[in-house]
């Protein structure tokens, strides 16, 4: 009997566990106004899917380099492209602190490096969340006026993170 999870295992964690949270936090915004800002393109899953759970919401996504497909890549005047730490805090003279729902899934399998980079992005992501708003993330996150929220059921502990301010 294997004793460790497979990286199969750990990556359907994550998904599952993504997918959950982004659920429940479209959920805990459906009475909010704002816009959603999803950080990092990827292959354009978790965007895709963020259009499908929320078709009335502006998404904005910020990447720095988009590869997906063309129907997982947002128009263009939504895609912000650039580093976080450059574009983050632009965000913030553009939109202030209006985002409902913000999404992140940038870290890699460096747990160290993810931590550092959550580290240092929290302090640009914090003032961007509205009152009420949420924040999805698949890395611990730190953040000094957000609290850390139940993960709803289906949701793996460790996988994903919920903040709420």
């Amino acid at each position: 009997m294997r004793q460790e999870k497979s990286r199969l295992d750990i990556f359907i964690d994550r998904m599952v566990s993504q997918r959950a949270c982004l659920d429940h936090a479209a959920h805990l915004i459906a009475a909010l106004e704002g816009p959603v800002f999803e950080l990092g393109l990827g292959n354009g899953r978790t965007y895709h899917h963020l259009r499908a759970t929320l078709p009335d919401r502006e998404i904005h996504v910020f990447e720095r380099n988009p590869t997906a497909q063309p129907d997982s890549t947002p128009p263009e005047d939504h895609l912000i492209l650039g580093d976080v730490h450059d574009t983050l805090p632009a965000a913030g003279e553009r939109f202030g602190d209006s985002a409902v729902l913000i999404h992140a899934d940038l870290g890699g399998p460096n747990l160290q490096k993810n931590d550092a980079f959550a580290r240092a992005i929290s302090p640009l992501v914090e003032p961007l969340l509205a009152r009420g708003g949420v924040m999805v993330s698949s890395d611990r996150m730190y953040f000094e006026s957000l609290a850390e929220i139940a993960l709803p059921e289906g949701a793996v502990p460790g996988r994903c993170f919920i903040y709420r301010r």
